[in-house]
């Protein structure tokens, strides 16, 4: 059923005065009914107003918006409902800018902050993170492991016993691997066991950790770091009021403050990097991650510097 009307009809004054409106009125509610049921039906004749039409009314209605200073009449509550509105998730990886609120361990309200979209909001790729990763533990390595060779074994040189007529085995030296006290053969010397990866790999593998922490909401970002004391039950509190958090890197731009190390130093589950130390496996081991708006200006910053070749 569809049912075609002139909008020039609609708002000229002379409809209204045409009895034809009052069944346009009946039909529309007629319609209503048999599409939405009864109880739509029977709101629909309160919405309309003096002179007023239906396209004016579901327009005006398909445009309101209701915030908390809107009026109770702004909107019919027979038409509101309870339940939760399920909105489609984002797609990650579109280079979008995102924005989100900033706040501080107060829990106060700090304004908004965009986010660059080439830093925060890139394709997630696990194989350039394990790869980082990678990198970073093999490159943290001291690799000062060393054992004695047969030239550095403390000991005798002689010959232990003659070479026939004992039964024995032959030997040159009590210095071997064979004896008690001898050396190694093929053993560990100290080395470096860094792995080389390109600069372009390892600054996507951090766009990537960020990321992942945007779209998962565990980025927060706080106006600065600045604890009014070095009281650790501070940090505690302001741990508890975040939800399902288990481990926090806070990140701040400069150098730390004296004050928040101090709270934090007792804190296991609590740790404080400058904007310069941030990595991708400090990322992961953490659920959480806070920033500072001067540590986010300062990691774009640097993202967006080129790379010297």
């Amino acid at each position: 059923m569809a049912i075609s009307i002139s909008r020039r009809l609609l708002h000229s004054g002379s409809f209204t005065k045409n009895p034809s409106v009052q069944s346009f009125r009946i039909l529309s509610n007629a319609l209503c009914g048999h599409l939405f049921g009864d109880s739509i039906s029977s709101v629909v004749p309160s919405t309309f107003g003096k002179g007023e039409s239906l396209l004016t009314v579901c327009r005006r209605l398909s445009t309101s918006i209701l915030t908390p200073e809107s009026k109770e009449g702004s909107f019919p509550s027979d038409l509101l409902t309870a339940k939760r509105v399920l909105t489609p998730e984002r797609t990650i990886g579109l280079y979008q800018d995102l924005v989100i609120p900033v706040t501080n361990f107060n829990n106060e309200d700090k304004g908004l902050m965009v986010l660059a979209g080439d830093v925060f909001d890139v394709p997630i790729r696990k194989d350039i993170v394990h790869r980082v990763v990678r990198w970073q533990l093999a490159k943290r390595q001291q690799g000062t492991h060393s054992t004695k060779t047969l030239s550095e074994v403390s000991g005798t040189g002689r010959k232990p016993w003659r070479q026939k007529g004992t039964g024995r085995a032959r030997h040159g030296t009590l210095r071997g691997p064979q004896f008690r006290h001898g050396c190694a053969m093929h053993g560990p010397k100290p080395r470096s066991h860094a792995i080389k990866l390109n600069k372009k790999v390892r600054r996507l593998g951090l766009k990537i950790a960020l990321t992942a922490r945007a779209a998962e909401g565990k980025l927060l970002i706080f106006e600065d770091l600045e604890v009014p004391t070095h009281k650790t039950k501070n940090i505690v509190n302001y741990a508890k009021q975040m939800e399902n958090t288990k481990k926090i890197l806070l990140v701040d731009g400069g150098p730390i403050t004296e004050k928040l190390k101090l709270a934090t130093q007792n804190l296991h589950y609590v740790n404080v990097l400058p904007s310069i130390g941030l990595n991708v496996y400090s990322i992961l081991l953490h659920d959480t991650l806070v920033m500072s708006r001067d540590a986010v200006n300062k990691i774009v910053e640097r993202m967006h510097t080129p790379i010297n070749r």
